[in-house]
């Protein structure tokens, strides 16, 4: 397969094929065979220009290994027939490329017709914009695009300029071609971010396994995934049992088990088990689809920055008529008046805004970060107050040994061998700590000890080499056990409680053999996650926990937040999230727990931990990333990036149309030249919108 490189970048190729050499069923079993290969990402075919692009790891695949991947396709394998037959025709992609070819084609197509056909074919396109303006005239919108255009091409016609009248009604068709283009793909690229469907699918024909790429997957197709593996269309499972993730669709934070006739979603994952399922909806079809819909039909969701320009470019309108007025008022020139009609700000306004929102929303679930709507993401930049539960937020919510204290004639591994030796048997929090902090050092303990009985809330015995071992709470061992209490170890508790630790005590034959103190740390990132927000201009940061005094100190003096509250219930969080808001200040709540949801529901964005429980997770705005702490830095600079890209828009269309507007009036234009730069800079700031907002 002769093939050349056109453009090379790190983990990044495209590369040509000729046409006369490759047909396009051939490029797309190319495609196919390539896509399942160590180290390829992803595979994309442009038949317009007859390249491949194609996406690989660098640290598996290097550019020579990927450009032999290639050449090795022989004819024996691209003329295949029994490989050709099982080979989908995709869809070309959509491109600006396909809308100005046809355009072009249907303008070639009607120059050869009669003038008066003609003229009779520009009326049934003028028609239906003067019933649109109509139908927004009688809805209360008196000003509106829709009224500008048709007004453009009724003047134009009634003062017998057809050929102006042609020409500007089809670059409006155009324009509004592209525009749609750019939101739908705006649209599949955030559903395709969430849907991540790098990975190869399994197609079962038979009894045989046929892998293809994810874009040649068919409706009624029967597939086969297997644990680990993401789901790549929804369907109904024929056979087979397994355990379905599928939190980030239905929000249900436990696996889910699927047997034959259950559904599924594309977007989920199999982390046990294997499924056989029958394809029923693909692409725009699927349930991350209907999701990205709703979250754009939902007013309520839209960013103020959003709602802004729309508003804006709305109030706008009135103005492009009154320029219109004055310019045949003072001119009698109707072409300089249909050349200020050609020209508004509300048709970029209205389409750059949430195209950058919903670049922004791709750009974050790329990051792992889910975010329910445009209004979350711009409350997220301008807080000014960020409201932090401790346990599983700042914290891991998971014990670990902190130190070992041991008392003569022990040492420190002895009595962590014996803590553990115990603890194994009956897991809680605090004995998991032990037992792992035993894995981490080696420490083996083999089953030398009698029977281990667990005694309710206080600890737990059992005899080892004739002795009684107990370990548990302070009640358990110097009340029930009698063991002795001294100033030395009375010191022990007095540092551990100053520090917020958990106490175990471990004692043989009466005696103390050592005391375990167990912390819950503060997440590695959480002072580095504080110290940046604050850098990003939120003002305050505050913790809110249900735990002691001595336990919020020391995770508010390791993290470097000033202001804490201790001991605090559900309905003291809420409280506290509500009096901030009334006293003006923008609130965004972090949590992760049942406890955390009202004030989660309370603030003006709640942002959920990942591990964070169903509650939790369904209440808040923001679904944060693994990297937990670190992704909400994350969304603030997302947030703040775009709301600076309205803005700088906003500003680039209302002076790049208002020079379009005055030299149309002067004559400096004509009015289809004044529709094509209008058109340019709409498609250019759309694209300009689509881009990423964060260096790599």
């Amino acid at each position: 397969m002769n093939i050349t490189v056109k453009h090379s970048l790190p983990g990044r190729i495209r590369l040509h094929y000729r046409a006369d050499e490759l047909s396009l069923r051939q490029a797309i079993l190319a495609q196919t065979l390539i896509a399942v290969q160590d180290g390829i990402t992803n595979i994309q075919i442009n038949p317009h220009v007859h390249s491949f692009l194609v996406y690989y790891d660098t640290g598996i695949v290097s550019e020579d290994e990927v450009l032999a991947l290639f050449r090795v396709l022989s004819d024996s394998y691209l003329s295949d027939e029994s490989l050709l037959a099982s080979t989908a025709q995709v869809p070309a992609p959509e491109s600006v490329f396909n809308v100005l070819a046809g355009t072009l084609f249907n303008v070639a197509v009607r120059s050869l017709l009669p003038i008066p056909v003609r003229n009779m074919l520009l009326c049934r396109r003028i028609i239906p914009r003067i019933l649109k303006a109509g139908k927004s005239i009688l809805s209360g919108t008196f000003f509106s695009t829709d009224l500008l255009d048709a007004t453009a091409l009724t003047v134009a016609v009634l003062d017998g300029n057809m050929p102006t009248a042609r020409f500007v009604s089809t670059l409006l068709d155009m324009g509004e071609e592209i525009e749609e283009l750019t939101r739908r793909q705006s649209y599949n690229n955030l559903a395709q971010t969430l849907l991540i469907s790098n990975e190869p699918v399994h197609v079962v024909e038979g009894d045989q396994e046929r892998t293809v790429p994810p874009s040649a997957l068919k409706r009624n197709d029967l597939i086969v995934v297997r644990a680990g593996s993401q789901l790549p269309a929804d369907g109904e499972v024929e056979r087979g049992e397994g355990l379905v993730n599928q939190a980030g669709i239905t929000g249900e934070s436990l696996p889910v088990e699927k047997s034959a006739g259950k559904t599924v979603f594309a977007g989920t994952l199999l982390v046990e088990g294997e499924l056989y399922i029958r394809v029923r909806t693909v692409g725009t079809e699927t349930k991350v689809h209907n999701i990205i819909t709703m979250i754009d039909q939902s007013q309520s969701l839209k960013a103020s920055a959003q709602k802004r320009s729309e508003q804006m470019a709305e109030k706008i309108v009135p103005f492009n008529f009154l320029l219109t007025g004055l310019t045949y008022l003072f001119t009698r020139d109707i072409t300089k008046t249909i050349s200020t009609l050609m020209v508004d700000y509300s048709c970029a306004m209205k389409l750059a805004a949430p195209i950058a929102i919903l670049s922004a929303m791709k750009e974050a679930a790329e990051y792992g970060i889910s975010i329910k709507g445009g209004k979350y993401l711009e409350e997220a930049a301008l807080a000014d107050t960020v409201v932090f539960d401790k346990t599983g937020t700042l914290t891991y919510a998971e014990p670990v040994l902190a130190d070992i204290y041991p008392f003569a004639p022990y040492t420190e591994e002895e009595v962590l061998l014996l803590a553990a030796c115990l603890e194994e048997h009956f897991p809680h929090p605090l004995g998991r700590a032990v037992v792992k902090a035993a894995e981490d050092r080696g420490l083996v303990h083999p089953e030398r000890h009698a029977k281990v009985e667990y005694i309710v809330a206080h600890g737990i015995a059992s005899a080892l080499n004739g002795k009684r071992l107990c370990i548990g709470s302070a009640h358990f061992i110097f009340e029930d056990e009698q063991i002795p209490l001294s100033d030395e170890i009375a010191a022990i508790q007095h540092e551990a409680a100053a520090h917020g630790y958990s106490l175990l005590y471990l004692a043989a034959d009466g005696i103390l053999a050592g005391i375990l103190t167990i912390g819950d740390p503060a997440r590695h990132n959480a002072a580095e996650t504080i110290a940046e927000l604050k850098r990003l201009g939120v003002e305050t940061c505050v913790m809110l926990t249900g735990d002691a005094e001595q336990a919020a100190a020391q995770i508010a003096a390791q993290t470097g937040i000033t202001e804490y509250r201790a001991q605090t219930l559900p309905e003291d969080k809420v409280r506290y999230v509500q009096e901030a808001i009334e006293n003006g200040h923008t609130v965004m709540m972090i949590g992760d727990g049942i406890n955390d949801a009202p004030a989660l529901s309370a603030a003006q964005v709640g942002a959920a931990m990942d591990s964070c429980t169903s509650i939790a997770g369904d209440t808040a705005d923001i679904l944060l990333s693994g990297d937990g702490l670190a992704s909400l830095v994350t969304v603030r600079q997302l947030g703040q990036a775009v709301l600076r890209r309205i803005n700088t828009t906003n500003k680039l269309i209302i002076g790049g149309n208002s020079f379009l507007l005055f030299a149309g009036m002067f004559g400096l234009i004509p009015p289809a030249l004044a529709a094509v730069l209008h058109n340019s800079l709409t498609i250019a700031v759309s694209i300009q919108s689509m881009q990423k907002l964060l260096k790599e």
